[in-house]
């Protein structure tokens, strides 16, 4: 199989030279490409030096580099990885293997820390409350939705239409293998600190907020009906609420004594129900879109058969 190790990178002149050995050793068929994000140090040299492909990608943002790579890069397997030298590159041959061997799109390598140092207490907080997050919203599978090692089919990376600029990447990419219902996995791999030299780029309540930002927007598009639809229930509630004190007092009385509030109820009411159906018409929405991307996933082949094509001279037909 044609193998596209890819790794994103700012500023990690410190560690990006070992990431591209050890990748390429654990990998040896493997092309490892170098996407340089306004580097200002010798990220670009350092990488080039060790064998890398080296390109760059203007526009700031890990989400964005990450969209470039999977636009521009054509392989057969893609491996994802962070430039820092926090990763295990010896557990990439297992990872491909079970991507293979599974007929997986995507295998998450679950961070195991072998260093204190390894996971700010901050970083393990949001991951796992994030993650959570999005496990009961989404049904997502995974225990590490931010993990930075990833290995994906061809026919994921094609049919994945990306929309982050920075670290909500990750996200995206968990919520979209879980909305199209994609076979998935994860394997433990060991996490260790940052090289001396190497800095996070990941700031906690700046990014945190971010990724939280994406998940609710991602529930609007994805999940609109139950969005929009527990606006409307909630607006619903509040008017009942404010609504059975001027009921039981019309019942008693025969007078409406707070029209303000009467008014407001049944505005509220009104946009409860307007949420709703809103909610009902971007639902049907959601689900065309959906069947756009499940033919756009469809149209490409699975590891598993892509290394048989590759191995074997024989035409094959393949029956849909």
């Amino acid at each position: 199989m044609n193998i596209a190790v890819l790794v994103p990178c700012l500023n990690e002149e410190a560690a990006i030279g070992k990431v591209v050995a050890d990748f390429r050793a654990a990998l040896p068929t493997a092309t490892v490409y170098v996407y340089d994000n306004n580097s200002t140090d010798r990220t670009a040299e350092v990488a080039a030096a060790a064998g890398a492909v080296v390109r760059r990608e203007r526009r700031p943002g890990k989400g964005n580099v990450v969209r470039r790579m999977f636009k521009d890069i054509e392989a057969d397997v893609y491996v994802m990885v962070d430039g820092d030298d926090t990763y295990e590159a010896a557990a990439a041959p297992a990872l491909v293997e079970r991507l293979r061997a599974d007929q997986l799109d995507m295998v998450v390598g679950k961070r195991i820390e072998t260093h204190q140092a390894a996971y700010r207490v901050g970083h393990r907080f949001g991951n796992a409350f994030l993650t959570g997050l999005v496990r009961k919203l989404f049904g997502s599978q995974i225990d590490d939705m931010l993990s930075g090692y990833r290995v994906f089919s061809r026919r994921f990376v094609k049919s994945f239409p990306s929309s982050a600029r920075e670290f909500e990447i990750e996200t995206e990419l968990t919520v979209h293998a879980g909305q199209m219902r994609m076979a998935i996995a994860e394997v433990d791999t060991r996490y260790k600190e940052r090289p001396p030299g190497s800095t996070s780029k990941l700031r906690t309540f700046r990014d945190g907020w971010r990724i939280l930002v994406t998940i609710v927007n991602l529930m609007r598009n994805e999940r609109p009906l139950l969005f929009f639809g527990g606006i409307g229930a909630f607006l619903f509630l509040v008017a009942l609420a404010l609504g059975i004190p001027l009921f039981i007092e019309y019942e008693r009385t025969g007078l409406v004594p707070r029209f303000p509030t009467a008014i407001l109820c049944s505005a509220l009411g009104v946009v409860a129900c307007v949420s709703a159906a809103t909610g009902l018409v971007l639902d049907l929405v959601a689900h065309v879109r959906r069947e756009v991307k499940l033919l756009a996933y469809l149209q490409y082949e699975g590891p598993a058969e892509r290394a048989e094509d590759t191995s074997s001279q024989r035409p094959r037909v393949k029956v849909l």
